[in-house]
């Protein structure tokens, strides 16, 4: 599927005069890394504020949010650009049906992003939900088992609704640090990331699409605790790209994942070597014993000069 052409960026001319000035102070230093277009990807379950994001960033309305109509199945990409800078924005179906992995959406969304390059992942959940379970495990493997585990050094993990009242009287502060971590622990777990892996940083940033969000006095929307939320959330995005980490191609190869034929061909050859030296040779070595300790027959004796030749 080619991908569509990129609109002029009329949405960041809605934004306070001092978002803007940010958002083009980050895409300039994108430039000057050379990069001349960015494709974000946005991904997780249904219902925690993906589309609503995607507007948000864009500045326009152009994901359909609605609380009583159910997401559809195929993903959807807008191509915006602004001062010779193309931002692609990757809106896609939630992932998860029923309680259990939406197959037809993956598979969906996967012939969607063939021949196309992820520079960020943005794996969105919600701030006010209060647990994790299995269904957030079965999206984070079935991501990682997509894409591979590198897609999380090119992640962010963004919780919505950042504007929420902790519950029983919680400190805000705490309660964003203990979801932040009880989330961060299941990717590490979904994704099977080895020690050294774990190391490494996802950032988590904090999101609020509401239309009642906060203000501060230059009319940028702004986290409880004053951070205007749409700037930092690009300027973290900045900082994954220069993690030093490479983008997602998403080619045929990396769709139809690994070989199971291929699995274990390296072995082969030890294998082989191990039957042979410790099994046909052993076998090879018991079988001249036995030939040592046969006593010969009469005829072989006789042919050898060695029998008695009296009969």
């Amino acid at each position: 599927m080619s991908s569509p052409l990129a609109r002029e960026w009329v949405g960041i001319q809605q934004f306070p005069a001092t978002t803007q000035s940010k958002l083009h102070e980050l895409l300039g230093k994108l430039k000057e890394e050379n990069m001349s277009t960015l494709t974000i990807l946005v991904m997780g379950k249904g219902g925690v504020g993906k589309s609503s994001t995607v507007n948000s960033i864009l500045g326009e309305r152009v994901a359909t949010v609605s609380a009583f109509q159910s997401e559809g199945l195929r993903p959807m990409m807008c191509s915006r650009s602004r001062a010779g800078f193309t931002l692609n924005i990757i809106d896609t179906p939630g992932l998860i049906e029923g309680g259990y992995i939406n197959e037809q959406a993956l598979e969906i969304t996967k012939r969607f992003l063939l021949n196309k390059t992820i520079d960020v992942l943005l794996y969105v959940d919600r701030l006010d939900t209060f647990r994790v379970d299995s269904l957030d495990r079965q999206v984070i493997k079935a991501i990682t088992n997509t894409f591979g585990k590198g897609i999380w050094r090119r992640s962010l993990l963004v919780l919505t609704h950042g504007q929420l009242s902790p519950p029983d009287g919680l400190n805000y502060d705490d309660f964003f640090v203990k979801r932040s971590e009880a989330l961060l622990k299941y990717i590490h777990l979904g994704a099977r990331m080895k020690k050294e892996f774990e190391e490494s940083t996802i950032p988590v940033v904090l999101v609020e699409n509401s239309g009642r969000c906060k203000t501060n006095d230059s009319g940028e929307k702004i986290l409880p605790d004053g951070t205007p939320w749409i700037p930092n959330l690009m300027k973290q995005i900045t900082v994954v790209i220069s993690n030093g980490s490479k983008p997602i191609l998403v080619d045929q190869k990396l769709i139809d994942g690994p070989n199971p034929n291929n699995r274990g061909k390296l072995f082969i050859p030890l294998i082989l070597a191990f039957q042979y030296f410790f099994v046909v040779k052993r076998i090879q070595r018991a079988i001249k014993e036995d030939d040592a300790k046969e006593s010969k027959p009469l005829w072989e004796l006789r042919d050898m000069g060695l029998a008695d030749r009296k009969f």
